[in-house]
């Protein structure tokens, strides 16, 4: 999305052993550009296209550019095109770039994926703090029931998943990690940091950046005006996002280590040493809402640094 990564995301992604994917939503000579920014760093460079618009000529181009990884980035992945284009750009390009699919919540939709040529999927659909899509819309999944669904989907491919919607701390990234996903894409948990696009605001005597959904009105705005060929009267009118401000974190890369070290502390009270052995040790039990409480500070006065 557009308020999280720009070239300096990506490269400070990469540096720090991760990968930031560069939106579909900037004209084909912006976003071709950009990868090779990012490739001339050093990094792996990873770049979106969507399923209509060429889709086609922009992946070949991105890949010509230097991108080894090219997700196709819809909204809902269970739809005839989307799977069409994971066919055809699958079977264009081959084991010279990793292709990954999406969006899904359901198993139906990862094994449709994979079959189509996926070799990882994205999931989770309206789950992201800034996305609406169950309230305007009536569908959506819970991020884990998702996870769960999708790794059977994985499970019988031999292939691999990504949460791409509600992490919000290393916690839930260890639970995410835990139902077999091998990454995690973020967006709220990145938002505010220096590497992210946009200025920094002051706002009511605090710092803060904006972060914008993809489909909030402010980013469908932004996003016709950079190409407004192909987008019905509506777009503009129906959202299912809303914009706003986070807090100001500082550089990535301190945000990142705090995560990780939480990461691996969870993987210590699984007694894995590394992600596929808490595969195999996490087990998830059900929580009810007095647990839920007292798992997070309570019963004092929290001070306010």
């Amino acid at each position: 999305m557009d308020t999280i990564t720009g070239v300096e995301m990506a490269v400070a992604m990469g540096k720090l052993g991760g990968m930031g994917i560069l939106p579909r939503f900037d004209t084909l000579d912006i976003q071709v550009a950009n990868v090779k920014k990012v490739r001339e760093a050093g990094v792996v460079a990873a770049a979106a296209v969507g399923v209509k618009n060429g889709y086609m000529e922009r992946a070949e181009a991105l890949i010509q550019a230097g991108a080894t990884v090219i997700d196709i980035d819809v909204a809902h992945g269970h739809m005839k095109q989307t799977i069409e284009a994971t066919i055809n750009i699958k079977r264009r390009f081959g084991d010279s770039i990793t292709l990954i699919s999406g969006i899904t919540s359901t198993y139906e939709c990862a094994d449709d994926l994979y079959t189509a040529g996926a070799d990882a999927v994205l999931v989770g659909v309206g789950s992201g703090s800034i996305c609406t899509t169950r309230i305007m819309t009536g569908f959506g999944v819970p991020g884990l029931t998702s996870l769960v669904e999708t790794a059977r989907a994985a499970k019988k491919h031999k292939k691999t998943f990504i949460p791409d919607a509600g992490i919000r701390n290393s916690g839930d990234i260890v639970k995410a990690l835990a139902t077999g996903a091998s990454a995690i894409v973020g967006g709220n948990i990145f938002a505010g940091t220096d590497e992210t696009p946009g200025d920094i605001i002051e706002y009511e005597g605090k710092l803060y950046k904006k972060y914008n959904g993809s489909a909030s009105q402010a980013e469908k705005i932004n996003q016709v005006e950079k190409d407004p060929t192909d987008k019905p009267a509506a777009y503009v009118v129906h959202v299912e996002g809303v914009e706003g401000l986070m807090a100001y974190r500082g550089p990535i890369s301190d945000w990142v280590n705090g995560l990780l070290a939480g990461v691996r502390s969870g993987l210590s009270y699984a007694g894995a040493r590394n992600i596929p052995e808490l595969w195999e040790k996490a087990k998830f039990i059900r929580v009810t809402t007095g647990g839920l409480k007292e798992s997070n500070a309570h019963d004092i006065i929290i001070k306010l640094s």
